[in-house]
């Protein structure tokens, strides 16, 4: 029996086309601004989902919903989130798979999707709901559970997650994901996984089911008596320092922070989500903070006696595994929509949106403002990084293999405030940190949370895709390239013009120096032939990612030098086409290299060991880890 609605009309559609059709009227709106929630569906299909949302794809067309292709379904949630982050969490993209290997190709991207507090609607096919065959193809049988099925591999990192086995019962599952898509606290991947069979039944709608609906994306403003004790623990401090982290730009509070810092002289430290928060050359920057972060902000980190945790988790990175923070009496204050993230190291609460937060706050403040030797220390220390920053990125010899961070020092020179640029591994995030010099709130996406190998192909196609007209770079290295470079396949089809960098270092050179520093030696991280004891330390491998991402249907441009590289930069951001640029790096050596690691990073060191490597970075982990201190 069909149940009665308001209007008592109704619309006879499959499952599939009823969700297509819902998503396409589902809309956000904060600040007055309002974006479609589901821009458009990546997919790729199998016998799971060809003839239930690809079917359903088709006769809407691409006006209700627009449809890009990709190569790999991993990709597609990178390409999602990529889309999802430039739009500022307003705008999405759903991603749909078949049954089996493509269902359970989605679980890293969605893990980065939820790390990352980043909106992406899943929609892996499933086995029949039915069950008129018992194995289907790529089913995982499993004898204690009649229910479970691959797609059970999303829950732990989906933020919300339903199993559709029954058409009515798609009402309430999709309106509780979109309520978590545009949830700006819970907000992160959302799976609806859809039995094959259900997608294709059909079932009478109610009408009101496909009504326009504008979600509101709140901005909670703080506790009258939380704002009070953060003011009063401001005032009663002498060396405060703020944290500025992901969640200053997923609240638009970029302008607010720079008018909070301005008005009280109190200095900003970035995290490498936070990074661009404020433009690098404003009096109260720092860089980044932690174990990838500047001299200045950890040394200003390891003397504050308050901490101003605005819109960061304080992960490991940015706390240098807990040893950052020395001074005896530190106090943390914890501005976070999340009372999860803005109680973290016993810290005063000030749980609201950033953006109206740093505003209360600094009207709470009016008058207040730290002392201005402290002040004027901090930009001395500030100008003397930069002239470090200056010599690392040097490149005096035109003639030269460029260094890694003369890399980034010729793409410095090049970009503007229109051009972003995009990482997630190896070693180019530490480097990033330390010597970008961002211009622009959007300048600098870094992929930490997840720091997902991949990541940066396909996230730079999502981003061009919600910037059209501004220059897009993936900045990768081979190890990374080598994981996930098929997206540039799908960057050719649509006429997308990212610009690609691959600096190639024959192998795993992050993790090989990280190897080397903990006892390891440096094994199984070299791209090479093996040697004959055994090794991997034969001659490099001839492996041509040039040819291969020609191959692809990249325009592709080696460099040899750093005259060449100049050139290649030039050309590959005026190019309106896919381009990649490619170039071999050298080591730096110890004088003109990138300064090192300003703080800790904790990864254990095996307490007993016969190689003497081994043994002494033992000593040197346990000279560091006991600086750890619990913060209560």
């Amino acid at each position: 029996m069909t149940p009665t609605t308001g209007t008592g009309r109704y619309v006879r559609l499959t499952v599939a086309q009823a969700l297509v059709r819902f998503l396409g009227s589902q809309y956000t709106e904060r600040d007055g601004r309002r974006s479609r929630l589901i821009a458009a569906t990546w997919g790729i299909f199998g016998h799971g989902n060809v003839a239930g949302i690809g079917q359903a794809l088709l006769e809407s067309g691409p006006e209700a919903m627009p449809f890009l292709q990709g190569r790999n379904e991993q990709a597609m949630v990178h390409a999602a989130v990529g889309y999802a982050r430039q739009s500022g969490r307003l705008s999405a993209h759903a991603v749909t798979t078949s049954i089996g290997p493509g269902a359970t190709n989605l679980v890293t991207g969605a893990a980065l999707a939820t790390i990352n507090r980043i909106p992406v609607l899943l929609l892996p096919g499933d086995t029949f709901a039915t069950r008129p065959a018992d194995p289907v193809l790529q089913q995982l049988e499993v004898p204690y559970a009649g229910d479970i099925s691959v797609n059970d591999t999303l829950r732990p990192v989906s933020r919300y997650f339903d199993r559709v086995t029954r058409p009515e019962a798609l009402i309430p599952a999709a309106l509780q994901a979109v309520r978590v898509l545009t949830d700006p606290v819970r907000t992160g991947a959302v799976t609806l996984a859809l039995p094959q069979d259900v997608q294709a039944e059909a079932y009478d709608w109610p009408e009101e089911f496909f009504a326009e609906r504008v979600w509101s994306v709140r901005r909670p403003r703080p506790d009258r008596s939380e704002l009070a004790h953060a003011a009063e623990a401001v005032r009663g401090c002498a060396r405060p320092l703020i944290i500025a982290g992901g969640g200053i730009r997923h609240s638009g509070a970029e302008a607010a922070l720079a008018e909070f810092a301005g008005a009280t002289g109190i200095p900003v430290a970035s995290t490498q989500a936070g990074k661009g928060a404020l433009p690098w050359d404003h009096p109260a920057d720092v860089g980044g903070i932690g174990h990838t972060g500047t001299a200045t902000a950890d040394a200003l980190a390891r003397e504050a006696d308050l901490v101003i945790a605005a819109g960061t988790r304080l992960t490991d990175f940015t706390t240098a595994s807990s040893t950052l923070f020395r001074e005896p009496g530190v106090r943390f204050l914890g501005l976070n929509l999340d009372p999860y993230d803005a109680h973290k190291y016993a810290a005063r609460p000030l749980v609201c949106d950033a953006r109206v937060g740093l505003e209360d706050l600094r009207d709470a403040l009016s008058g207040y403002r730290v002392d201005p030797g402290h002040v004027s220390a901090y930009k001395e220390k500030k100008r003397e990084w930069e002239l470090l920053v200056d010599r690392a990125c040097a490149a005096p010899d035109e003639d030269a293999l460029p260094t890694q961070a003369q890399v980034l020092g010729l793409l410095d020179g090049l970009v503007d405030d229109t051009d972003i640029l995009i990482n997630a591994a190896g070693s180019l995030p530490g480097d990033l940190h330390k010597l970008w010099r961002t211009r622009s709130r959007d300048q600098y996406h870094v992929e930490y949370g997840y720091s997902c190998m991949g990541y940066e192909i396909p996230a730079a196609i999502g981003v061009a895709l919600a910037a059209p007209g501004r220059p897009v770079w993936a900045l990768v290295g081979d190890g990374t390239y080598l994981m996930n470079p098929t997206e540039m396949v799908t960057a050719v089809q649509e006429g997308i013009p990212v610009k690609v960098v691959v600096l190639d270092n024959h192998g795993y050179a992050s993790i090989g120096g990280l190897s080397a520093a903990v006892g390891g030696e440096g094994f199984g991280t070299a791209y090479r032939f093996r040697a004959l004891d055994g090794s991997y330390t034969g001659d490099p491998l001839p492996v041509d990612l040039a040819a291969n991402a020609a191959s692809l249907g990249m325009v592709v441009i080696c460099a040899r030098t750093v005259r060449d590289l100049r050139k290649a930069l030039a050309e590959a951001r005026a190019s309106d086409r896919p381009t990649c640029v490619y170039v071999q790096t050298r080591t730096p050596d110890t004088v003109s290299g990138p300064p090192p690691a300003q703080a800790w990073w904790d990864v254990p060191v095996a307490e007993t060991a016969t190689r003497a490597e081994a043994a002494q970075a033992r000593e040197e982990y346990d000279r560091q880890a006991a600086q750890r201190r619990r913060h209560l």
